[in-house]
């Protein structure tokens, strides 16, 4: 899916993910592709941003922020 987290001055990450976990202020949720359009808030946490072929996967740590998934992809604002 495409995913992109963003503050107001930068992007942080633009890219093809495989999936993105994030503190949501009501619990922790993973987003996969094809995942139901949603809109949520976020808390204090980290998110973590698993990207095809890769072993590791990368980590932003926010204070908080809004998730928006839609059909073709994924927005972090921070």
């Amino acid at each position: 899916m495409k995913l992109v987290i963003a503050t107001v001055n930068e992007n942080l990450f633009d890219g093809e993910a495989v999936s993105v976990t994030v503190p949501g202020t009501a619990g922790e949720m993973t987003v996969l592709t094809h995942h139901e359009p949603v809109i949520t808030t976020l808390k204090k946490g980290t998110i973590i941003v698993r990207e095809l072929n890769d072993i590791e996967p990368r980590e932003f740590p926010i204070e908080s922020g809004v998730l928006e998934v839609r059909s073709d992809g994924a927005t972090i604002l921070l």
